[in-house]
């Protein structure tokens, strides 16, 4: 055997992960025999299979939204009156390489994760939170690159408006909801996350700091709502 095949195979049974051993990287992957390494290129290999079949999933449940969701279709509504539209053009489905499930750029428009998107809730919840940074570029003129507490602040609207916080069904359903301790803390370690991802951030400690230093004005500011129900 060649040096560097049985080097290839060492490897292999160091992480764990073998190509092509679907049954028994799954058995493996169980057990908890793989290795980070190997659980990551076990995933890679499962969205190479699937990217197919995530992304027309994705695109089936995009353009569902597009047309009977109360919260994508008021969202789309605001934008279009700022002058723009997001459609099945610019909100595209992809595979992505690094963990999340979308993303918002001035140029590109909106991405929606297609391999780490399941079902239409997680879809509905991140094409509102992305619309709700499409909203604030527009109506606001985020810098994006340079100003952290632009970014701070849409990042708590996206998460406090988007329902991926959980008040959704009750905005929806009843017109009401409560605001308690545990939405404000995850609206907070949403936002916090997100901006410590920013390339401007040093750390997660400046990023809290940020997030606290306009947190009284965002979380409040429930813009194109006219009001949310607490």
């Amino acid at each position: 055997m060649p040096a560097d095949e049985s080097k290839s195979l060492d490897e292999q049974k160091s992480t764990g992960f073998v190509p092509g051993d679907a049954l028994g990287n799954r058995f493996r992957l169980t057990l908890g025999w793989m290795t980070d390494e190997g659980r990551k290129q076990w995933k890679e290999a499962r969205d190479d299979r699937k990217e197919a079949a995530d992304c027309a999933k994705c695109e089936k449940n995009r353009d569902y939204l597009l047309m009977y969701s109360p919260i994508i279709r008021f969202m789309r509504q605001n934008i279009n009156k700022l002058g723009a539209d997001l459609h099945s053009e610019n909100i595209r489905c992809r595979r992505c390489l690094v963990p999340q499930k979308g993303g918002f750029d001035p140029d590109y428009g909106i991405i929606l994760c297609a391999n780490y998107l399941r079902g239409e809730g997680n879809v509905e919840d991140t094409m509102a939170h992305e619309m709700v940074h499409a909203y604030d570029h527009l109506r606001f003129q985020v810098q994006w690159e340079d100003n952290l507490r632009h970014v701070a602040c849409s990042e708590i609207r996206a998460s406090t408006l988007s329902g991926e916080c959980r008040w959704r069904r009750e905005f929806w359903a009843k017109g009401q909801w409560k605001v308690t301790q545990g939405f404000q803390d995850c609206v907070r370690r949403r936002a916090v996350l997100s901006v410590a991802k920013r390339p401007g951030c040093k750390d997660d400690v400046q990023a809290a700091k940020v997030v606290n230093e306009v947190w009284d004005s965002c979380f409040t500011d429930t813009r194109p709502f006219d009001e949310v129900y607490r």
